[in-house]
């Protein structure tokens, strides 16, 4: 069982969309775990104070380092730590599946400016973006993370074909997918679909990968290549 904690100003957020569908069924059967750390708790005056100005002047405000160390010095005992944000390498499916192995995550969300740096160095932990945009938190960032992980999860989607076939499984974005009824608004199934060939259906699927691939994410088979 995959288990992870939420460090997060925000733990009510929690678990959000991943508490429906897929994520929501195997979080009920055990197949991983929540745990969300409410970062205040952590604070050292009665306000719960948790940040504070920018030394040398700036926007914003700064996760202070020694609320954030004490909230992970309680909770990380092991695994894979973890800090969304902007700055970080960007989440790959090849990286969804290294995550999908850990045993226990601990993941860090921010909805200040930043966090002290020191606390970055003390603890080093993964550094992961979402995307070159900037969210209101790391809580939406860490949910979408979350959902590539768990549904990669032994026995969370039950066809492991589901998998293998997806877009960025094989560099490749997916084929075009159908089904009944063959005709629709006067367009039908292809043909080779509806023939029973399994290798012909193969060999038409990789085609049109490759043509949608080149079309809109070009930039994949210069990986490839």
């Amino acid at each position: 069982m995959l288990k992870v904690n939420i460090l997060t100003l925000y733990p009510e957020m929690f678990p959000g969309f991943l508490g429906f569908s897929l994520t929501g069924k195997a979080l009920a059967q055990n197949k991983w775990a929540l745990n969300a750390v409410n970062i205040r708790d952590f604070a050292t005056d009665k306000y719960g104070s948790v940040d504070d100005t920018p030394c040398g002047g700036g926007a914003g405000m700064i996760m202070r380092a020694d609320i954030l160390g004490a909230a992970i010095d309680a909770h990380y005992k092991g695994g894979k730590l973890i800090y969304m944000t902007p700055k970080g390498a960007p989440l790959t499916q090849k990286k969804l599946h290294e995550l999908a192995k850990e045993d226990e995550l601990t993941i860090i969300c921010n909805r200040f400016e930043g966090v002290d740096e020191r606390v970055l160095e003390a603890y080093r932990p993964e550094e992961i973006s979402i995307g070159d945009y900037v969210l209101t938190g790391g809580e939406q960032a860490a949910m979408i993370m979350l959902d590539g992980i768990v549904r990669l999860l032994d026995g969370v989607l039950g066809n492991e074909e589901s998998v293998a076939d997806e877009s960025f499984e094989n560099g490749l974005l997916e084929y075009p997918q159908y089904t009944r009824p063959i005709e629709w608004r006067g367009q039908k199934v292809p043909e080779i679909l509806l023939s029973g060939h399994h290798e012909n259906i193969r060999k038409w699927r990789l085609e049109q990968s490759l043509k949608i691939t080149e079309k809109k994410r070009p930039d994949l088979l210069k990986k490839t290549s």
